[in-house]
């Protein structure tokens, strides 16, 4: 008996299936009609939510950018922090390894899923950096710091820091990621034009 699901169910069920495939098999070597036999649905079912298999691989990226701007956007609305503590704090939520796992990242880091990576890595400074710009108008407003280009500096921050630090990218040890998110730090006080290690003392007071 053929059994109908409401469409976020069904299209939900597609998700999960070809974020499953794409990380085992890789996005490139993945078929649309291996994703069919997995949920068990006609071609035409499928054509019904997605358009092609690009369209469901931007889905399943957008996933994980929506975790990180869904969390980035609950810092935005806590008052009581500083400016310079949102700023922090909306780094820190970028990190999704805990949610999403080692085993899924170590799948992503495979050449085999590179477009999915890279993917993903526009999709995060994509919807950050609009994010981030209002901190630091609001900065800017208080007079914590100055930035003469918000959006640009954001944008080239968050473009440095996640793939500087991305060991899918990059072959490095836990040493020389503390020595580039040191350096990282340093960079955002150059681009903000605050005293040297304002951001980094905060940094290590309440996370180093």
């Amino acid at each position: 008996m053929r059994i109908s699901k409401d469409y976020d169910e069904r299209r939900n069920e597609i998700l999960d299936t070809a974020e499953r495939l794409f990380h085992t098999k890789g996005y490139e070597k993945c078929t649309v009609n291996e994703i069919l036999k997995e949920v068990q649905i006609a071609k035409g079912t499928f054509y019904y939510y997605f358009k092609s298999k690009k369209e469901v691989l931007d889905a399943v990226v957008s996933r994980y950018s929506e975790l990180i701007i869904s969390r980035c956007e609950e810092v935005l609305k806590r008052d009581a922090l500083t400016p310079e503590e949102k700023l922090m704090h909306l780094f820190l939520s970028m990190r999704i390894n805990n949610e999403v796992g080692k085993d899924v990242l170590d799948e992503m880091h495979k050449p085999e899923n590179a477009l999915l990576h890279q993917q993903t890595l526009k999709e995060i400074v994509t919807g950050m950096a609009p994010i981030l710009v209002k901190v630091i108008e609001e900065g800017m407003e208080k007079k914590v710091w100055y930035c003469k280009y918000p959006l640009e500096y954001m944008q080239i921050f968050l473009a440095s820091s996640l793939s500087l630090t991305d060991e899918g990218i990059f072959d490095v040890d836990a040493d020389s990621q503390q020595r580039i998110l040191v350096a990282l730090i340093s960079l955002l006080e150059k681009m903000l034009d605050v005293p040297e290690d304002t951001f980094l003392e905060l940094f290590n007071q309440n996370w180093g």
